[in-house]
């Protein structure tokens, strides 16, 4: 009960200061350390079991190293090789022998110096992470960079706790220890690479097959321990584990298993932040401020000063670098237990090992304030006079596994209806991605080509992985009522100019849907997918002669229940709300047409017919607001706005039929 007290009231005083650090535009993990600092023994002393929190940390920090994972793959890893051993080789070396310099020139021993550098040269892997994933710039060249030197660092703590014991001269290194943590890094790494390619694909699949959420679940975080487990056991980090089970997640379940773990990352991560901050001896920083404040800023400006040379070693252009650099310029948390190791070898006095803590804790704090002006200053140095090749880089990155497209369709549900809309945006060129929660079906039509993803898309982090940020339209036609509610008002929040479709079975369902947020929503009794995937197309501005055709194909497979499209169908929604008098279509110009071969002037079109020509799209050219003397020639499309009676008179025209 006592403990259950500690987390109660980590957790009160968390959300307390969270609320006030978000009235103050000050960064969430800041008001974690703060947290820290208040209930920690160097502040009010309200938590008892520190022990208790600290490992619970350690299962945060698992946590948010397994999501990093999951957005990420071997293929991913194996393209930024180059920058994990190059720019983190450079970035280590560089950064230990300034910090070992630095310390010598100050009168430390040389077994002390070399340790400094390497508790200066370790950056943090769950800050700069989670910056990086609430910035949504995980798979950006400077996050996919910063995630290699990361591992590069998580890699090179182990040989370093191997020299620990050299450098404090209580023992050798040991030749047969070195071949054994080789042999036990390669076991892992093959045993990785076995259970990513066949055991681990098998076992989701058949547990995808049950659609219990909670088998699902369990599974996901026993991959995830027992793979960190393994790592940990071959003297490896937990931290390194943590992210190797990710990988082995396969990419069809990856974003599922993102939106489970989600709220469990956030909240043991919560507790890292807070075991941190309880580690700062307030005292100690308060006695000299200005000596910690000031070899705080040299170390920060240090590490972003070679990480940035790092990251144009390896081919990185100058902004992508600059944020490289400033997003790892802090103390990491690896540097803690190294710490604690070096002060039982002696390495450490008691004065140092308090300096080392405030001055970790004070850079980890400044990271979040640096790392929201960090596009600013990177945007102010690439406008200096440098070289044209550190500008634009040698080098490129690719960014981790997720949907790429952008003004994109999103089908939800891949039944009858959601099949007919794929196949009208497939044979229109419209882009699209699918979600549905039938791993069979899924890995069916994925090795038929379609971009169908497996996943509740009632879970954020599922939508992300389709980008529903950039996606212009979204259709719902699934058969639960409570999940398209929760899907319409997350999409709603997410894009706030995404047009949303939704079916529904029910009548008495269209009031909630429209007021959490969708455009249209159809009941099943109005020919749901001829009307949806008619006002699909009719958005992105097909001509009515195509819909129709597409319309005729669908009663050639057998779907005699189709009857006509109705003519609200293919309208423009958005000039009928503002203007209804008014309607905007997309006309196809016929070599029969009396007009091909006029100039706009010539066709009279507004004094004629009444309508404005706003665009005419002539193979791959659109020419906008078009000049009177355009000619206009046969397949030409002419985007126009008018009554919708004058509009018809003039699609018969352009028909060639009158």
């Amino acid at each position: 009960m006592f403990f259950l007290h500690d987390i109660l009231l980590i957790i009160g005083l968390s959300a307390a200061v969270l609320y006030l650090c978000h009235r103050l535009q000050i960064p969430v993990i800041v008001g974690f350390l703060l947290t820290g600092l208040l209930t920690g023994p160097y502040g009010f002393r309200l938590v008892g079991d520190i022990k208790a929190v600290t490992e619970l940390s350690e299962i945060g920090i698992i946590a948010l190293l397994f999501t990093i994972g999951l957005e990420f793959s071997f293929k991913n890893l194996a393209e930024i090789r180059r920058t994990a051993l190059i720019g983190g080789t450079f970035q280590m070396a560089l950064t230990l022998a300034a910090a070992a310099g630095v310390a010598y020139a100050l009168g430390q021993p040389w077994r002390q110096s070399v340790f400094i550098g390497f508790l200066t040269a370790l950056s943090s892997t769950a800050i700069v992470m989670k910056l990086l994933q609430d910035r949504a710039e995980v798979e950006s060249p400077q996050g996919v960079n910063a995630l290699g030197i990361l591992i590069y660092q998580d890699l090179i703590v182990v040989p370093m706790m191997i020299l620990l014991p050299f450098l404090g001269g209580t023992a050798q290194v040991s030749q047969e220890n070195l071949l054994l943590l080789l042999a036990k890094s390669a076991g892992v790494v093959l045993f990785t690479i076995v259970a990513t390619r066949w055991v681990v694909p098998w076992i989701l699949h058949k547990v995808a097959r049950t659609q219990s959420r909670e088998l699902f679940l369990l599974t996901t975080v026993f991959i995830c321990l027992a793979v960190a487990s393994l790592t940990y056991a071959a003297g490896l980090s937990l931290a390194l584990g943590a992210f190797l089970a990710g990988l082995v997640i396969s990419d069809e379940y990856s974003h599922q298993a993102m939106g489970d773990i989600l709220p469990f990352r956030d909240i043991f991560a919560s507790f890292f932040f807070v075991s941190v901050g309880m580690l700062l001896d307030l005292g100690f920083l308060v006695r000299h401020p200005a000596y910690i404040l000031t070899i705080a800023g040299g170390i920060m400006f240090l590490k972003a000063l070679v990480a940035t040379g790092s990251s144009l070693v390896v081919g990185l252009p100058l902004r992508a670098s600059v944020l490289v650099g400033l997003a790892i310029c802090q103390i990491g948390e690896f540097s803690f237990i190294l710490a604690e190791t070096g002060k039982s070898q002696g390495l450490l006095s008691g004065d140092l090992y308090q300096e080392f803590l405030a001055l970790s804790v004070v850079t980890m704090m400044a990271t979040p304030f640096l790392f929201r002006f960090s596009p600013r200053i990177a945007d102010a140095l690439t406008r200096l006079p440098l070289p044209r090749r550190w500008k634009r880089g040698t080098t490129h990155v690719h960014g981790a596994k997720r949907f790429h497209e952008k003004d994109h369709l999103i089908v939800i549900g891949f039944g009858m209806t959601g099949r007919n809309i794929a196949k009208a945006a497939r044979e229109t060129k419209i882009p699209y991605a699918v979600l549905d929660l039938n791993p069979d079906r899924v890995r069916d039509e994925r090795e038929k080509g379609e971009p169908i993803f497996y996943g509740d898309a009632t879970h954020e982090p599922v939508l992300a992985h389709v980008n529903i940020r950039q996606a212009r339209t979204l259709v719902i036609v699934i058969n639960d009522a409570a999940a398209a509610r929760r899907i319409t008002a997350i999409s709603r929040k997410l894009n706030h100019r995404l047009h949303i479709i939704a079916r529904t079975r029910f009548r008495e369902e269209i009031t909630p849907l429209m007021d959490l947020g969708a455009n249209e929503v159809i009941p099943e009794e109005f020919e749901a997918s001829v009307e949806i995937f008619s006002r699909i197309l009719s958005r992105y501005l097909i001509p009515e002669e195509e819909i129709h055709r597409f319309v005729e194909e669908i009663r050639a497979d057998g779907y005699a229940m189709f009857r006509n499209l109705s003519k609200h169908a293919t309208s423009c929604p958005n000039i009928g709300a503002c203007m209804p008098d008014m309607d905007l279509r997309s006309l196809r110009v016929h070599g029969t047409s009396s007009l091909a071969g006029k100039t706009i002037a010539e066709a009279k079109l507004g004094s004629q017919y009444g309508v404005t020509v706003l665009a005419v799209r002539r193979d791959a050219e659109i020419f906008s607001i078009p000049q009177a003397d355009l000619d206009l020639q046969p397949e030409d499309i002419l985007f126009i706005v008018g009554p919708p009676e004058k509009i018809m008179d003039l699609e018969t025209v352009l028909r060639g039929e009158k």
